[in-house]
């Protein structure tokens, strides 16, 4: 009799739990989308757009540059301190050497999420094509990826955006094969390049 009563106990239970969002039952698991926007008026005046389909730029030491666009998603475990092989995405490159190519992710490394942006009154007016704009977030994702040439690489995605705490860089840095395109320039207020953003449930 105890037995089936515990057993008419669970049904209620497992009925819940296959309602409740993937993220809820995941225990905290986070799913992020993250892109290389085009931001729009430039020079900016609020209210702004996004739209996917922006590029990014990092630098050597010694000043070659690539230039990536790029989007994809991925599921950051509960713990916060794992990688994940759930992920999707990629984009192109192109360096000032004269190389270029796609790219594709292959593992999230780390996700470390900062804060929900800023929404108005205390951040812009945004229209943002690329996600929700309640789902905005601030902070940085390390991407494990392959180039097209065949060359390895890490890619690190920054979003810096309303509210955000210092110390994100906004924009792009990469590793492809030996260089180090770590040198981030900062997003000029006339150009529509360096800008990225993530949303997150």
């Amino acid at each position: 009799m105890k037995i089936k009563r515990l057993a008419l106990l669970g049904v209620p239970v497992l009925a819940l739990a296959a309602v409740l969002p993937l993220s809820a039952t995941a225990s905290g698991a986070q799913h992020v989308s993250w892109a290389i926007i085009h931001l729009s008026p430039i020079p900016l005046s609020p209210p702004l757009t996004f739209d996917a389909g922006g590029v990014a730029s990092a630098q050597t030491p010694e000043g070659e540059t690539i230039t990536l666009t790029g989007s994809g998603s991925f599921v950051a475990p509960a713990s916060r301190n794992g990688g994940s092989n759930a992920v999707t995405g990629g984009g192109t490159w192109t360096t000032s050497t004269g190389g270029s190519g796609t790219y594709r992710v292959r593992e999230l490394v780390e996700w470390k999420f900062a804060n929900m942006q800023a929404q108005p009154p205390a951040g812009p007016a945004v229209t943002d094509n690329t996600g929700n704009t309640l789902q905005r977030a601030n902070g940085h994702a390390v991407l494990r990826i392959v180039f097209s040439d065949g060359e390895s690489g890490v890619l690190t995605v920054g979003c810096h955006g309303p509210g955000a705490p210092a110390g994100i860089f906004e924009g792009i840095a990469t590793t492809k094969g030996y260089k180090t395109y770590y040198n981030v320039p900062a997003p000029l207020g006339t150009v529509d390049a360096g800008r990225t953003i993530f949303h997150v449930r």
